[in-house]
């Protein structure tokens, strides 16, 4: 299948599942009043169902999925394995704590910029300590097992923090925001964490060239005139800056970057720098649908949208696990 025709169908994928998250909701509009309300204003309950709850939390899903399926699939490049993923290797968790430490301390409330920024500080220190290991030449199972590491330290830390909670109210909030939904969401979230998403996008981009380059290998890689240095910089911040501030505001969406990238492989190659930009539009696709998913599976018990890409995840990734076992032997 052409590149291109891939790359338009997923972008029409995108539009479709946006609007379909647009007009999907408990609150039973038709699709004139829906409009309405979305472009006029004139009914005021309609304009608020569409502009402070459906729009933010579309924006949201379509901004959060790509952030996870870009971060994935560069890191699963830039790492040169197939298993890489942020949820994975701890990014999420250790976003996630640093979001909790800004809400139990009460930073968040202080400062509004206290949730995204301390989510990118965990997620940059989960980052770096996987580069570290990967810098000696890490294989396979390494790697796995510091993700592991790290995601049982974050979460050990975030259990912590959770039971010295002075208030039992706070603790369930934290709680239930730390499965991820984009339930209740406003344009206040899109604000705060749009710009750093953004400035992530723009700093993981680029790297497909050398992503490509070190495919080959880091010292070929070096004698194609790919800065390693650099390369590793971005990799790092980029992906920090992404996953921390769609965590900060959604909590923690398991598994998009991981399913993703292994999902396109078949249809554009195995060359890092052909799956960025389709991991960036299938990952919208996946969380968008997932989203729409928790309102029409269960419309009165607010299934978490973590909960379920955990439950599409998880048997995904025993099969990958399983899969190459079988190439070991």
């Amino acid at each position: 299948m052409s590149y291109r025709l891939v790359i338009a169908g997923l972008a029409l994928l995108v539009a479709i599942l946006f609007a379909a998250s647009l007009f999907t909701g408990p609150a039973g509009l038709d699709l004139a009043t829906s409009f309405d309300g979305l472009f006029r204003g004139n009914n005021e309950a309609a304009r608020l169902v569409m502009q402070e709850i459906r729009l933010p939390r579309a924006i949201l899903g379509a901004m959060i999925g790509a952030t996870l399926g870009l971060s994935g699939a560069v890191l699963q490049g830039y790492l040169r394995n197939p298993l890489a993923d942020p949820g994975v290797l701890g990014v999420s968790a250790s976003a996630s704590l640093g979001a909790v430490i800004a809400i139990y301390t009460g930073l968040s409330a202080a400062f509004a910029l206290a949730l995204p920024v301390l989510a990118m500080l965990g997620a940059i220190a989960a980052v770096m300590v996987i580069q570290i290991l990967a810098g000696g030449r890490a294989g396979t199972l390494t790697l796995i097992l510091a993700g592991v590491a790290i995601t049982s330290l974050a979460g050990a830390m975030t259990s912590l923090a959770l039971n010295l909670s002075p208030n039992p109210f706070a603790a369930m909030e934290i709680l239930f925001w730390m499965l991820g939904s984009l339930t209740d969401r406003s344009m206040v979230h899109v604000w705060l964490s749009a710009p750093f998403m953004i400035i992530g996008w723009v700093m993981l981009a680029p790297l497909g060239r050398a992503l490509d380059a070190l495919s080959l290998g880091s010292d070929a890689a070096q004698s194609m005139g790919v800065r390693l240095n650099r390369t590793q910089t971005l990799t790092i911040l980029g992906t920090a800056t992404s996953v921390g501030a769609a965590t900060s505001v959604a909590g923690a969406i398991g598994f998009v970057g991981l399913i993703v990238p292994h999902l396109l492989r078949p249809v554009v190659g195995s060359k890092p720098s052909r799956l960025l930009f389709p991991s960036a539009l299938a990952g919208a696709s996946l969380v968008l649908a997932a989203d729409i998913a928790v309102r029409l599976i269960a419309p009165g018990r607010d299934l978490k949208l973590g909960v379920l890409t955990a439950i599409v995840g998880a048997p995904f990734f025993l099969y990958l696990v399983i899969r190459y076992r079988r190439t070991l032997t």
